[in-house]
């Protein structure tokens, strides 16, 4: 054989055993699925947080794929696809979840928390710890509680100092019985409508606002088509790293510690990044023409007064137990 023909088939060979026999390949792989941009900080930390910390740690045992821009579906698709096991880990809001565990429906209840404070010490705490015992039996299981941020009103018409400036006002609400029921006890008329269809609903004037955080005001752009933004600061709107239960046992024990320290890792930058970012975004949304005004605490007296009366109405669905034990950790 010449020896040109030689190197010709060793090359071959070569990448063969390369591309077909991966020598370093992974053991396991870890697909994550969320509905947010690459540039949310949801995104953005579980590359450079959980994505970096579980591959390096594991080894490469372990390979981490973000599928952002809900790729992969909405909230809801992504938490069924995790119970199923056909996808390892999303980031689901808890009204999500609430589909699958009633009882994580006590989060959305209206004004049960006030601070960041107050919502992750009860979450860390002996709130957080029923939630993840009753979502174990769904067949999955909670690595860390994280934030969207305090949800807002947005509308056109004017700003939001009291309930009666919302008596009558068409608002866009999730599909989320707690935020229904709240906003009827303030004599809006909530809406319910998927959220793809909200911009186009703004525009047109099918509503005259929405509830959101801030990030998401800001990044569905949701200022070219509203007026004015009030800081009522309703519900504390809380996301989970929600895995499927069975694909984490599943993996050894070494390689389970590497997981659930990465989602650590993930849930305190997280925390720490939020509220920067919020304080960021505000000023944002100012330059590019929204009127926000934010309430004082008397302001608010009135629809907390209007969150708690509703509270009762939810002690079926959620358990009188969980809504008292909320109501008391969240003090």
């Amino acid at each position: 054989m010449k020896a040109k023909q030689w190197f010709g088939l060793c090359l071959a060979v070569l990448f063969l055993v390369i591309f077909a026999f991966p020598v370093f390949a992974a053991e396991y792989t870890i697909k994550v699925g969320t509905i947010q941009p690459e540039s949310h900080p949801d995104c953005v930390l579980m590359r450079e947080v959980f994505q970096k910390y579980v591959e390096e740690n594991s080894g490469g045992r372990i390979k981490v794929e973000l599928y952002p821009n809900a790729q992969l579906g909405g909230d809801r698709e992504m938490a069924e696809a995790v119970q199923v096991g056909i996808l390892q880990m999303a980031l689901p809001v808890t009204s999500i979840t609430a589909n699958f565990e009633k009882s994580f429906n006590v989060v959305e209840l209206p004004y049960l928390f006030t601070t960041r404070e107050s919502a992750f010490k009860a979450l860390d705490g002996e709130l957080g710890k029923e939630l993840d015992k009753r979502l174990l039996k769904t067949g999955m299981m909670n690595l860390g509680y994280f934030e969207n941020g305090f949800r807002h009103v947005t509308n056109n018409k004017r700003p939001i100092y009291s309930p009666n400036d919302l008596k009558g006002m068409k608002i866009r609400t999730m599909e989320v019985p707690p935020h229904i029921a709240f906003f009827k006890a303030l004599g809006a008329n909530p809406t319910p409508m998927s959220f793809g269809e909200l911009y186009t609903a703004l525009q047109q004037g099918t509503v005259d606002g929405q509830e959101n955080p801030i990030v998401l005001i800001h990044d569905s752009r949701f200022y070219e088509v509203q007026k004015y933004c009030s800081l009522t600061g309703h519900v504390f709107s809380v996301v989970h790293i929600l895995t499927n239960k069975s694909f984490i046992d599943s993996l050894p024990a070494d390689l389970q510690k590497v997981v659930e320290e990465g989602a650590r890792r993930f849930v305190v930058r997280h925390r720490e990044v939020m509220p920067q970012e919020e304080e960021k975004l505000i000023v944002e949304l100012r330059n590019k023409g929204m009127q926000i005004n934010d309430l004082t605490p008397e302001q608010k007296k009135p629809f907390v007064e209007a969150a708690h009366s509703i509270y009762n109405q939810f002690k079926g669905e959620i358990g009188e137990d969980v809504i008292s034990l909320a109501e008391k950790v969240a003090k």
